[in-house]
């Protein structure tokens, strides 16, 4: 069973039964533990679920619950908006570093057709960007995280620290003061030594992460320089950005 094949059966059995543990998922799919809490952490980065000790229940701040199918058309619409503006930040020539999330995916379909060195350690994004004539692909090596396919530890951000970049788009499941957050420290400490290499960070984030808060911090908002977003945040967030000197974008519809 496909990886989204399993979340929609989790959301049956949500509707259902109005929450779901870790061992439950392990049992009724026949996954390991860690694959569970990959899929739960999926459906939160979705707002599909809200996340408990050992497992989950359904998000009680909405009065109808759309289907996972609605919720991926939703987003996809946002992160392509959101893409197409940060491909439009990168200039012939640049050496860009993209990590792995599926926003700065959508920034690299808008990228196939520039000349530029693109350092990513995501195998989706070195997929999608084979088809450019005159994009250079270094793929960084380590560990596969097998669900979504890129790259981590020790090995990735060893070799990301060899490399100097023009800019970087990185994603994010959480703004808030606190910084940037992501699920998985992993995944994180690559972010981090991405934004250490690169003179100029671009965060890309739809509005829905404003003032959401992960497991991991891997920035503070003074490391980075723009966030592109879907829409007009709320005045604290703007008023936050300032603070901080962080510049914001709207992409346009």
């Amino acid at each position: 069973m496909y990886q989204e094949e399993r979340m929609l059966a989790i959301l049956d059995h949500l509707k259902k039964h109005g929450r779901i543990s870790v061992d439950q998922i392990c049992e009724l799919f026949q996954v390991s533990r860690d694959t569970a809490r990959r899929d739960l952490v999926k459906l939160e980065e979705e707002e599909a679920v809200t996340r408990t000790r050992g497992g989950a229940v359904l998000p009680q701040l909405r009065h109808e619950i759309q289907s996972y199918h609605d919720r991926l058309k939703v987003v996809s619409k946002e992160k392509q908006r959101i893409g197409k503006m940060a491909a439009g930040y990168v200039n012939a020539g640049d050496v860009v570093i993209l990590d792995a999330s599926t926003t700065v995916q959508s920034c690299a379909e808008f990228l196939i057709e520039k000349q530029a060195i693109v350092i990513t350690n995501s195998i989706h994004q070195a997929d999608i960007l084979s088809s450019g004539s005159q994009i250079d692909i270094h793929l960084l090596g380590g560990k596969l995280e097998k669900d979504h396919r890129f790259l981590y530890g020790s090995a990735v951000v060893e070799k990301v620290a060899t490399y100097n970049a023009d800019i970087a788009f990185i994603g994010v499941i959480g703004i808030s003061e606190q910084g940037l957050t992501i699920a998985h420290e992993e995944d994180g400490m690559v972010k981090r030594k991405m934004i250490q290499q690169s003179q100029y960070v671009i965060a890309l984030a739809d509005n829905s992460k404003f003032y959401r808060s992960e497991f991991f911090t891997f920035a503070h908002l003074e490391d980075i320089d723009l966030i592109i977003t879907d829409q007009i945040p709320e005045e604290k967030v703007q008023e936050m950005l300032r603070r901080h000197q962080v510049k914001l974008v709207v992409a346009e519809t």
